[in-house]
């Protein structure tokens, strides 16, 4: 995309704020850019760029807080699968790119913007304070909201409802101004928005869509208004109302993957142009595995035998070669139609799969042959497939199929399969791996869409009873959600013709999801929360979001279906230290720089948090610092005032 080209020229303009100080002002170097030097459009593609990845890497990690995935490699993945809280996670990252490169230009950009006119700079500024610290507040509970941006060194912290009703207002107020018409000659807002290329219409859909999912988090909070922090359905109907009505309406960043000249200067030092979770998933090894319970939701929904026709788009697959063996000892293996690949099991997380080491790298195995056609393994042969080896010691290879994706830009590839082995050199086709639907390099970022309005909606509508009329909405949901799924797969087959053979990226048919929507989800008759509930998971997977609802209905398995405590937690004592049983993942360790620098804040606002003081501290005696910190749930999380 275009925008990505100006990101390396707007970083240096808005990376100038951090380095200025009013005393150089006496000696301004008409070479040396100052704030005043960075034009609205430069400054708002750089901080939009920031926006994704502080969001997209707490995702990153968050996601396998709910059960949907597995993993053997990383830090804070394994940590979340399994419940140790006292692992690593994302915090200093999920702080710090939004803090600096996004925060630190907010007030510049905010007031530059209604000295020139150009309210809907100052709107954008408004939605990203509003974004990210919404997202600070679901991780962390509490975050320096007032003194954030002002010259305070060591911002005082604001409880989690000050910031919650902050962000409200931001959003309240960024509608108003996207409403607005931008004063003659202002900046257009076309010329600095990679999300939504300037088109306010779709700027206030998505605010309204922010709005009432935000307000949705208050589900236990007593009936009442949502200007008194109540729950206040009336008015979360009242926003779906003003927000998406279709799939035309999302607002979707969209990637490349061309390894461009512009590379990330705050963080990792990547290309700029991938998506977040290929950085943090897609490209690593052994990251990514889907779950047993995800994957018999997928293929038999509420048993209805129907397997839903975004499986094969969820699920991992890989090349491999069909023969009677592995098809008659496992017969659950789905293949595809010419027998070349094979689809991944489920990972079952109830078992001891993970600490017994029943999931191992992939293992390919060259098959050579003569010119008789006997397998030899003398190299002049000529190599005619490969497979993973079918033995004893790696049996499970065959099982599962990691969604390790490739890349034609930053990994090199022909395309975006993953190749495992190579012979003389030369990637094989035959160990490829097809990826997963959210981690490729250009899998799109999901900002807001239609549907997660229909879920929102429908979980709404049935808890006030009306079952017909949430219906409704559900399978609207799932419908919108397949078709942007189906979209997507269009223009990766469009853009390389040889994807259309590989079952993860083949379209789906109309047929199959006439039969799904139809056979597979129930009738109004029927409808549970559970049913939302998992169906709302698919359609907003990989986001943090996934474990709001986990928290917001305490991880009841009886709503998420098919959901229970990995088996890791349940039979790891050490684990029990930082989430006793009965308590569950609630929050996360604030950032090491907060706990380091600004500890005396962070001491100070315990007092004014029900149950922090009330935490096992140890010898510490501070409550931030407690082994237990991670099950004090946020403000939103409970019924407090």
């Amino acid at each position: 995309m275009k925008f990505f080209k100006v990101l390396m020229i707007a970083g240096v303009a808005a990376l100038s704020l951090t380095s200025c100080n009013d005393w150089l002002d006496v000696n301004n170097d008409p070479n040396t850019p100052t704030s005043a030097d960075a034009s609205l459009n430069a400054r708002c593609v750089y901080m939009q760029h920031y926006s994704i990845a502080s969001y997209m890497i707490p995702s990153s990690n968050t996601a396998y807080y709910c059960g949907q995935l597995a993993t053997i490699t990383g830090t804070q993945q394994p940590a979340a699968m399994n419940w140790n809280l006292g692992g690593a996670n994302r915090a200093n990252n999920s702080q710090q790119w939004f803090l600096v490169p996004v925060g630190g230009n907010l007030p510049d950009l905010y007031n530059q913007a209604m000295e020139q006119g150009a309210y809907h700079y100052a709107a954008m500024a408004c939605y990203m304070k509003a974004f990210g610290f919404m997202n600070l507040t679901d991780l962390f509970g509490e975050a320096p909201f007032d003194e954030a941006f002002g010259e305070a060194t060591n911002p005082k912290y604001n409880t989690g409802k000050e910031v919650f009703m902050g962000c409200i207002d931001l959003i309240d107020e960024a509608i108003e101004l996207f409403q607005r018409q931008q004063e003659p000659g202002a900046t257009p807002l076309s010329a600095g928005d990679m999300w939504n290329g300037g088109d306010t219409g779709k700027w206030i859909k998505l605010c309204y869509m922010l709005k009432a999912r935000w307000l949705n988090h208050l589900s236990k909070k007593a009936t009442g208004s949502y200007k008194d922090g109540k729950y206040d359905q009336a008015e979360i109907l009242a926003c779906l109302d003003k927000a998406m009505k279709s799939n035309a309406d999302n607002t979707v960043v969209y990637h490349e993957d061309n390894n461009s000249s512009t590379w990330d200067h705050e963080g990792w030092n990547e290309p700029v142009d991938y998506s977040t979770l290929y950085s943090c998933i897609g490209m690593n090894n052994n990251r990514m595995f889907v779950s047993k319970c995800f994957y018999d939701n997928l293929t038999n929904f509420d048993g209805k035998g129907v397997e839903d026709p975004r499986a094969d788009k969820f699920i991992p697959w890989c090349r491999s070669v069909k023969n009677d063996t592995i098809a008659a000892l496992i017969p659950e293996i789905k293949w595809s139609a010419d027998g070349k690949w094979r689809r991944s099991l489920g990972v079952d997380l109830n078992s001891n799969i993970i600490s017994n080491g029943g999931i191992k790298a992939s293992t390919y195995k060259i098959i050579m042959y003569d010119e008789n056609g006997k397998e030899t393994d003398k190299a002049a042969s000529a190599v005619r497939f490969v497979h993973v080896g079918w033995t004893a010691a790696n049996a499970y290879d065959t099982l599962y199929v990691q969604g390790q994706s490739g890349s034609t830009g930053y990994g090199g590839g022909k395309d975006m399969l993953m190749r495992k082995t190579s012979y003389k050199g030369s990637p094989l086709d035959e160990s490829a791996l097809s990826g997963v639907f959210w981690t490729r390099p250009t899998s799109p970022t999901v900002i807001g869409s239609y549907a997660e309005c229909c879920f929102i909606k429908a979980e709404v509508l049935f808890n006030q009873g009306k079952k017909a009329e949430a219906f409704a909405a559900y399978k609207e949901g799932i419908r919108a959600h397949i078709n942007y799924v189906n979209d997507i797969c269009n223009m990766w087959v469009s853009g390389d013709k040889t994807l259309e053979t590989v079952p993860s990226f083949t379209p789906m048919k109309q047929a199959d999801i006439d039969n799904y929507l139809n056979n597979a989800i129930g009738t109004a008759g029927d409808l549970t929360l559970a049913k939302i509930m998992t169906q709302k998971q698919f359609a907003i997977f990989f986001t943090t979001e996934m474990w709001l609802d986990m928290r917001r209905y305490d991880y009841n398995p009886s709503i998420f279906m098919g959901w229970h405590k990995p088996y890791m937690y349940e039979n790891t004592a050490s684990y029990w230290t930082y989430c006793p049983q009965g308590k569950y993942p609630r929050r996360w360790n604030q950032a090491s720089y907060e706990k380091d620098y600004n500890s005396s804040n962070l001491e100070a606002i315990g007092a004014q948090i029900p149950g922090a003081l009330d935490l096992p501290v140890g010898s510490n005696g501070l409550w931030y610092l407690s082994d237990q910190i991670c099950t004090l749930p946020v403000w939103w999380d409970s019924t407090q005032e």
